[in-house]
């Protein structure tokens, strides 16, 4: 089992986790991206994972013991709370203010923001391969990696094929909850996007809109759905990340690489968002490609700026 290094907990990283939490809450805003996904490239996945686990487990304690109030309270000193609120109130004003802008671009600039997104993508599956611990490779162990690989890749891209084109006026409440629940799932694993899985099912405009437009019944309705799922799917996430490391970064590889489908900038357009099938490149062409190259730079950069950040974190503690 390979441990998870911790961040250093102190007031000066406060900022930087809540620029971290906009930039995964604006990533949710997008069909096709993962918040998973720049969680990953911002170095504060697994620190996610294990923060919202102690969360849970502090709730279970709390409700079915043994020792309710103490077992709760030590669960929740196990918390890293100077990563966990700041990143949260990151993600809840992004969505806040941003909703209705991204719905703005990516419905009317679709080619040049998928442009940009493909490229951000394709250079963050790099980030899962370099989590990847080190092990002496055989004929068998290559082969069984490529089809984890491959498989998770043909599973996210069929899984995006399946977008409609139709969007619900007035969706049941139920209906919200259960799609709630599913997308959080899509939220924490990289390549997976809640967004898109809301596009499929024709809640994409109709929850945008919602948060926009604060209309508190149905934000209250899609929380209650995204916490119940997130309890569901934190605590296998974070079982596979320690019982089966290599295998859960390799299929996190996968979905980040079949996610590409959403995010090829040229499509023949079947709904609101422009997603549908894929085509050759048309006008514009300059500006996805210009933009997609930037992406590709950008998370370029935040893998060398974070390297160097955890071999000066090492050499200090040296």
């Amino acid at each position: 089992m390979t441990s998870t290094p911790r961040l250093p907990r102190s007031t000066i990283h406060v900022p930087l986790h809540f620029v971290r939490g906009f930039l995964i809450g604006l990533a949710e805003l997008v069909p096709g991206i993962s918040g998973g996904t720049v969680a990953l490239v911002t170095g504060v996945y697994e620190h996610l994972i294990d923060a919202a686990s102690h969360v849970l487990a502090a709730l279970r304690r709390l409700l079915s013991g043994p020792q309710r109030k103490s077992g709760f309270a030590a669960e929740l000193r196990r918390t890293d709370w100077w990563l966990a609120i700041p990143v949260l109130a990151g993600m809840a004003l992004s969505v806040l203010t941003m909703a209705g802008v991204m719905e703005h671009l990516v419905s009317q600039y679709p080619e040049n923001a998928r442009g940009a997104f493909f490229g951000l993508v394709a250079a963050s599956v790099l980030v899962p391969l370099r989590l990847i611990p080190r092990e002496a490779l055989t004929a068998g162990i290559v082969v069984r990696d490529v089809v984890i690989v491959a498989i998770s890749a043909a599973l996210a891209y069929w899984l995006i094929g399946l977008a409609g084109a139709t969007s619900a006026a007035e969706p049941a409440a139920p209906v919200v909850f259960i799609a709630a629940a599913i997308a959080v799932c899509a939220l924490v694993m990289p390549g997976l996007s809640g967004s898109f899985f809301l596009l499929a099912i024709g809640l994409y405009s109709p929850t945008l809109q919602a948060v926009d437009t604060r209309d508190l019944g149905y934000i209250a309705v899609f929380a209650a759905g995204a916490l119940v799922g997130l309890g569901s799917i934190v605590q296998v996430l974070r079982y596979l990340l320690a019982r089966h490391r290599r295998s859960t970064l390799l299929a996190m590889t996968g979905l980040m690489v079949g996610s590409l489908r959403a995010l090829w900038p040229w499509q023949q357009a079947t709904d609101v968002s422009g997603s549908g099938s894929l085509a050759v490149p048309y006008e514009p062409v300059v500006g996805p490609v210009l933009l997609a190259v930037a992406g590709v730079v950008v998370v370029m950069a935040l893998i060398i700026a974070e390297s160097w950040m955890a071999r000066r974190s090492a050499e200090a503690r040296r």
